[in-house]
């Protein structure tokens, strides 16, 4: 899997940042980003969709991406829609 480096948060300094890549072989995003706090979390496990199971499987987690991201996640959303062409 090679992935493509999208972008990084320029605000968040030195201290890990939410960082965004596409795996292009795979037509994937792949997104760094803080963990929530509880409450956030548990209120995803907890929402109901019609025709799944609540809660938040063990494969899977919940992260935080800054708004001030948007343009970095369309970015990558472009280039994972070409790559699954």
């Amino acid at each position: 899997m090679a992935l493509r480096f999208i972008g990084i948060d320029p605000d968040t300094g030195q201290q890990g940042s939410p960082t965004i890549w596409v795996d292009e072989e795979n037509a994937e995003l792949v997104l760094q980003g803080r963990k929530p706090d509880e409450k956030p979390a548990a209120e995803c496990a907890a929402f109901e969709v019609p025709g799944h199971t609540p809660g938040i499987p063990t494969q899977e987690a919940v992260i935080r991406i800054p708004a001030r991201m948007v343009p970095m996640l369309r970015e990558a959303c472009d280039v994972a829609e070409r790559a699954g062409i």
